[in-house]
């Protein structure tokens, strides 16, 4: 029995796999860029001041293929389960379950718990999954 317990937000995925004999711990780091907007001309002379377009849906359709890469490599990281349970502190978990049942169904359907965990230790995230698996 392999039981495999997934902590991630958008910048790293703790993987914790519980088998009977072992537990191993992984992270997984992400290459989603963190947006902010900066634009202006520069200019001091402009009325209201700098009038330049950002171009947000640019930038979003950006952030949206970094997702599917990093929920790509983190289903080929944990796809061996039996049983999986993804903790995280903001919607990314919740996101990941999304794309699992719209293009992993496999993978999906051995996932038994979306839960919402703030951000924790390697150790925190390590005993969270035992206690999950009850080991």
């Amino acid at each position: 029995m392999k039981n495999i317990g997934v902590w991630l937000d958008k910048e790293k995925a703790h993987i914790v796999t519980l088998t009977k004999d072992s537990e191993t711990f992984d992270t997984l780091v992400s290459e989603i860029e963190n947006y902010r907007p900066s634009g202006g001309s520069g200019t001091k002379s402009a009325k209201w001041g700098p009038q330049d377009v950002v171009q947000d849906s640019k930038f979003l359709e950006r952030k949206k293929h970094q997702y599917k890469a990093y929920f790509k490599n983190l289903v080929i990281a944990i796809g061996a389960a039996d049983k999986l349970a993804l903790f995280g502190p903001a919607e990314t978990a919740t996101m990941f379950k999304k794309e699992l049942d719209e293009h992993y169904p496999l993978v999906a359907a051995k996932v038994t718990i979306v839960k919402k965990a703030d951000s924790m230790t390697d150790n925190q995230v390590k005993k969270l999954v035992r206690d999950f698996f009850g080991n």
